[in-house]
This record gives C-alpha cells, sequence and structure tokens, in this order.
C-alpha cells in the first residue's frame, strides 16, 4: 500500500510539473541592453516596424550633438536599416552649451515594442519615445514622442 502511495505521489508530481511546463512556455521574454562610454548612450529594445517580422531596435544618444538617432536591424539580412533622428536640445528645450545629463533606459510597452524612456537631470524634464514605421512606406524606422512631462520643478 506504502509503494502504490509513493507511485502515485510521483504521477502526480510529474504531472503537475509538466502542467507548469506547458503553462509557462507562452509567457513572452524581453531582453534589452544599455550601455555608454563617454558622450554616448545606447540602448536596444523590440521595435514593431512589421506585424509579420518582429524586428530589434538600436537607440543611439549622442551627447555633443544632442541628437537621438534610432534604427532597427533587418532580421533577415542582420542589417541596420537607416537612421531615424530626433533633436533632444529642441525637444527638451535646452540653450546651447549648456551641461546636459541625459539617462535613458528602454521598457516593454506591449507586444514586441518598447518605449525608451530618455531624462534630462538638470531641467527634470522626461520624455517616452517609440520608434514605428515610416508613413511613407520605406524600410526603416521613424522616431515618435509619446509624452514630455517634468518628473520634477525645474530650480
Amino acid at each position: 500500500m506504502k509503494e502504490l502511495s509513493k507511485i502515485v505521489w510521483v504521477i502526480f508530481g510529474i504531472i503537475i510539473g509538466f502542467g507548469f511546463a506547458i503553462g509557462m512556455k507562452n509567457i513572452p521574454t524581453a531582453v534589452a541592453g544599455n550601455d555608454r562610454h563617454e558622450d554616448f548612450v545606447m540602448a536596444t529594445g523590440p521595435v514593431l516596424v512589421s506585424t509579420n517580422a518582429p524586428t530589434d531596435g538600436v537607440w543611439l544618444l549622442d551627447y555633443k550633438s544632442g541628437k537621438l538617432q534610432g534604427s532597427v536591424i533587418d532580421r533577415f539580412s542582420g542589417k541596420i536599416v537607416g537612421w531615424a533622428e530626433l533633436d533632444l536640445a529642441e525637444e527638451f528645450n535646452l540653450p546651447p552649451r549648456q551641461n546636459v545629463h541625459f539617462v535613458m533606459t528602454t521598457g516593454i510597452v506591449g507586444k514586441e515594442q518598447s518605449a525608451l524612456y530618455v531624462a534630462e537631470t538638470t531641467t527634470g524634464k522626461m520624455g517616452v519615445y517609440t520608434m514605428g514605421p515610416r508613413p511613407d512606406g520605406l524600410a526603416g524606422a521613424i522616431i515618435k514622442r509619446q509624452d514630455l512631462s517634468l518628473f520634477r520643478k525645474p530650480k
């Protein structure tokens, strides 16, 4: 009787384990990375430019020029597909030659879509940006501002 009880519990454990394995396999995992070197910050995340082909997006912030650039990687050829550009100095109303301090990271806002969160610490402003398909139908992406707000009052 004790042997039968042990076998029943082992079978029960195996069934529960398979149930969890089947249930967990459809949970999407998002992978993104950030890095910085001197006057540049880079971040990555998924970009939905076509419903048929999820792609990886690359964001590059250049401190010296105040430009935010974004591109997508063609998943079939592995090549960068053009660059979109946004003037962050203009976006954040920064005076010329001001000492700026940007920080940025990506986050997931939808299936196969990331957002870029950019904060400028001296002004207390934070912008939310996404990349999407170009309206002219050509390859590549455009950068869209979703929001720009204050996270603290200016000094």
